[in-house]
């Protein structure tokens, strides 16, 4: 469903398909296409458990394409008042941190090339499945902007400081392999493999108990803000609720 903008939504049980389809332009993005993602969190059913996110063609996505830049979204935006403007930015921003839900496990499969807004999109996604050919990119600095769709502090998280700040102020394409060392991928896998090594990774989580998977999500996401003690305690208080309600439905 509405792939008129650019971006489509498929459900099959379980398992959710985002799929970014403008192939020939290398699924480059637009804020119409975010105003659609961000609905696709609505658009979810209850039993969805897993949310898979690809790109039709050669590229997983171009980022941002520059022909929006002198458009409507773009001059209105920097004529707005600062919290005008924020409230905007934050808009676009619901279009990818959505794929952080806790009830959801999201895995991005990236193939070619993801840059920028392409880039974040496959960050805020729990996992990272790369083709062999994939190459990562975060290209705002050569436009003169900042990464601003929920990047920054997945790509800390993800690689420390230094590298982040050398990657976003060097724009330098990262090849799969070297993603990979830097803890980026989950894996990396010949371009011809990548659908079923993302369906496989989907199954796996899929055959494990929805609760406890929701309630380790919760613990690893949340572990680098609290303290050992704060972490020992959520993990207590995480297994007592899963205790008391395995045995509950024994009875």
């Amino acid at each position: 469903m509405n792939s008129d903008s650019g971006v489509r939504l498929e459900c099959d049980g379980p398992v959710a398909t985002v799929t970014l389809c403008r192939p020939d332009v290398l699924n480059a993005q637009t804020p119409e296409m975010w105003r659609t993602l961000r609905n696709f969190s609505r658009e979810l059913t209850g039993d969805v458990r897993v949310v898979l996110v690809k790109g039709e063609g050669r590229a997983f996505s171009a980022g941002l394409d520059r022909a929006v830049l002198t458009g409507t979204d773009f001059t209105d935006l920097a004529a707005l008042p600062d919290d005008e403007a924020v409230d905007r930015i934050a808009f676009f921003q619901d279009a990818f941190t959505w794929l952080r839900r806790p009830d959801l496990i999201t895995i991005a499969a990236v193939q070619g090339h993801a840059i920028g807004a392409g880039f974040q999109l496959a960050l805020n996604c729990d996992l990272r499945i790369l083709a062999d050919d994939a190459k990562l990119t975060m290209a705002e600095v050569t436009l003169g902007l900042v990464p601003d769709l929920g990047g920054t502090k997945r790509l800390v998280e993800l690689v420390g400081y230094a590298r982040a700040l050398e990657i976003c102020t060097t724009a330098r394409r990262i090849p799969a392999p070297e993603a990979a060392a830097l803890g980026l991928a989950n894996l990396v896998v010949p371009l011809a493999d990548l659908d079923s090594a993302a369906r496989d990774l989907a199954a796996a989580v899929l055959s494990s108990n929805r609760d406890a998977v929701i309630e380790i999500k919760a613990l690893l996401s949340g572990a680098a803000d609290r303290s050992y003690a704060e972490a020992d305690r959520a993990e207590r208080e995480a297994q007592v609720r899963r205790l008391r309600e395995l045995f509950q439905e024994r009875r």
